[in-house]
């Protein structure tokens, strides 16, 4: 994500960059002022890089402006040019857009099926540089190699990692050639292209390319529609989103009030993890299903069985 910002910044001769509430795209000081989904994660680092701006993310779920998909337009793109370019900062001064397909630790969000392709559109039109975040998405985890192909997105930069080597680090930043234009010596890496990590993920395309993404496919249906048939017998169960192997499943309180009940889903959680069944929270109260892409329909069933009875317990 470092290089993908400096690339993004050197390319474009242009300053500003655009994220989303929600946002996760690391840790180091740049990566930190893209990220926006929990202020913890940002106190006592100020000041972050300049520049940076950060607009509500396409939640339909929980919509920022309280609309209706799809009779809302789109709202969440249309803000861009309403709000953002009129009253913070001009297009022609934005270098690029940072964004994930499917948010990670903003709740597992599926964008609606039109975001991606407006987002894609408004950066075209006024020449600024669309910015994957594929570290979490990308390499078979959606069933397909990466997420942006579900929307025919062709991104400027892509970042990838995480799965690209499973589990070996090794992480990757890929350009165009016409927006990769630094000088040699520009950017650089003490550990870039370690040769046990790049061994290891040539072994993981290979293995993605031989069935793994379309086992990611075909378990991560079966595995949606178990958590979704799960909904009418446990009303505290929100929502149930995804694609391929990268699942969340929100909690609301049952109180009538549909406000995200995250002791609900913590509760959960550790019922889980009694059982043997590990989860991740994400967002304000979902759980994500994120298993290794080996994993069968017959282990996607115990899980699921795991879930319902965890979901009981801590109610």
């Amino acid at each position: 994500m470092e290089a993908a910002f400096k690339l993004a910044r050197y390319h474009t001769k242009r300053q500003h960059v655009i994220a989303f509430h929600g946002a996760f795209h690391g840790r180091t000081l740049g990566s930190l002022s893209l990220t926006a989904s929990r202020s913890s994660h940002r106190a006592h680092f100020g000041p972050l890089i300049p520049g940076v701006h950060h607009v509500p993310y396409g939640f339909c779920h929980r919509c920022p402006y309280q609309l209706k998909h799809p009779s809302c337009g789109i709202e969440c793109i249309g803000v861009l040019e309403k709000v953002l370019f009129r009253y913070e900062v001009r297009p022609e001064e934005v270098a690029a857009i940072f964004v994930e397909p499917i948010q990670g630790e903003g709740g597992y969000v599926v964008p609606p099926p039109e975001y991606l392709p407006m987002l894609q559109e408004l950066c075209r039109k006024h020449g600024i540089l669309l910015v994957l975040d594929e570290i979490q998405s990308g390499f078979g985890r959606t069933g397909k190699i990466f997420a942006c192909e579900h929307w025919g997105i062709e991104p400027d930069i892509l970042c990838a990692a995480k799965g690209i080597a499973s589990g070996m680090p090794l992480g990757a930043m890929i350009a165009r050639d016409e927006v990769s234009t630094w000088a040699r010596g520009t950017h650089g890496s003490t550990f870039g292209g370690n040769p046990v990590a790049c061994a290891a993920a040539l072994a993981t395309i290979a293995l993605l390319e031989e069935g793994l993404v379309k086992n990611a496919a075909v378990v991560g249906g079966f595995l949606k529609d178990k958590l979704t048939a799960l909904r009418p017998r446990h009303s505290e169960i929100s929502d149930v989103r995804g694609l391929g192997l990268m699942i969340g499943v929100e909690f609301e309180r049952s109180d009538g009030s549909h406000a995200p009940d995250a002791k609900l889903r913590d509760r959960v959680m550790q019922k889980c993890f009694e059982k043997g069944l590990l989860l991740l929270s994400c967002g304000e109260s979902t759980l994500r299903f994120c298993p290794p892409l080996i994993v069968t329909e017959g282990q996607a069933a115990t899980a699921v069985q795991l879930f319902e009875a965890a979901v009981a317990e801590a109610r």
